[in-house]
């Protein structure tokens, strides 16, 4: 009887995956015969999980939903990751999830055993979080909930949106995905009216209901609409721009070079465009020289001048004469 025990919670463990098993699968993971895994599968059905089987080369048995939560299985790695995502939630980046996110890892604690309670408690007791350096963004749980159910949907929204100077503006977009960078979160969208694709703090919406009629999907920008989110989020924030010629191929750049700092264009297999930016020069300058390749700056002048003043500066530093330019 213990035997059947142990393997009907190894078989809801399995089963709590998202994906369908075969029952060939499932009797090889298990160590029976399939035979054994129906009559299993029966026996789940009969204490309330409902188990739906599909038929064909992609079938199989998976967990269906049901009016209760099946006990949640967890070895002890996926126990400890789920302690530290709960810790997280707990600091409110997602307001009006704090309490739940305690409550949860409340239950959590309570039903560990010992080896990996000892774990969890040590985890929340020396870890510290350091408070943002700034204001971190509020954004509603049922806001975010609102935007994903209509990606999900592929429904239209219409928000009411503050822009990056504080006017309110009225849109009506094709959401996509939500994204979150850090302690923030933005909405991908396809704006309608500018027939382009944007990028939307989350924190400046306040959606309007009903959602509208549902819309064909289109292709996600760039293929990444993460990448998307961090070249469009940091490009808006910098103050200067630079467009850099460098003299290596566009992949050993590439490699060097985070979608959030720049974009990477060849133009030979030697040499590539760099488009990127920063909110000072100074700033500009050290992201050129980390790259240790050789490169010709042709704007902004601005950044031509400083880097001539700080290649002055070098050689000055190394007893050498300053360099001539012409």
């Amino acid at each position: 009887m213990l035997d059947t025990s142990a393997r009907l919670l190894r078989l809801l463990s399995l089963l709590q995956t998202p994906r369908a098993w075969p029952g060939s699968e499932l009797a090889e993971r298990l160590g029976v015969s399939g035979r054994t895994v129906r009559n299993d599968i029966e026996r789940l059905r009969e204490l309330g999980y409902p188990v739906d089987a599909t038929r064909g080369t992609t079938g199989g048995y998976r967990l269906g939903a049901g009016a209760a939560m099946p006990p949640l299985l967890l070895d002890d790695e996926e126990a400890v990751a789920v302690t530290i995502a709960l810790r997280t939630a707990m600091q409110g980046a997602v307001p009006g999830t704090e309490e739940t996110s305690l409550r949860a890892l409340t239950k959590l604690e309570q039903v560990l055993p010992s080896r990996l309670r000892r774990r969890v408690r040590t985890l929340m007791a020396y870890t510290v979080a350091v408070p943002a350096d700034r204001p971190v963004p509020a954004v509603s749980a049922d806001v975010l909930t609102t935007l994903v159910s209509a990606c999900r949907d592929q429904e239209r929204l219409r928000f009411d949106y503050l822009d990056h100077a504080g006017s309110p503006t009225r849109r009506i977009v094709e959401p996509y995905r939500a994204v979150n960078w850090g302690r923030r979160w933005y909405l991908v969208a396809w704006d309608v009216e500018r027939e382009d694709w944007r990028t939307f703090r989350i924190d400046r919406i306040q959606p309007c209901t009903p959602t509208g009629p549902r819309f064909a999907p289109r292709e996600p920008p760039g293929g990444d609409v993460a990448a998307y989110v961090a070249l469009q989020v940091s490009g808006a924030a910098w103050r200067h721009h630079a467009r850099v010629t460098v003299h290596a191929p566009a992949a050993a750049v590439a490699e060097r070079i985070n979608p959030a700092v720049g974009t990477v264009e060849a133009l030979d297999a030697d040499t590539c465009v760099l488009v990127t930016g920063a909110d000072t020069m100074q700033t500009l300058a050290v992201y050129l020289g980390m790259l240790d390749f050789d490169f010709d700056v042709t704007e902004p002048p601005e950044l031509v001048t400083h880097l001539r003043g700080l290649a002055e500066r070098y050689a000055r530093s190394t007893g050498k004469r300053p360099l001539r330019w012409r």
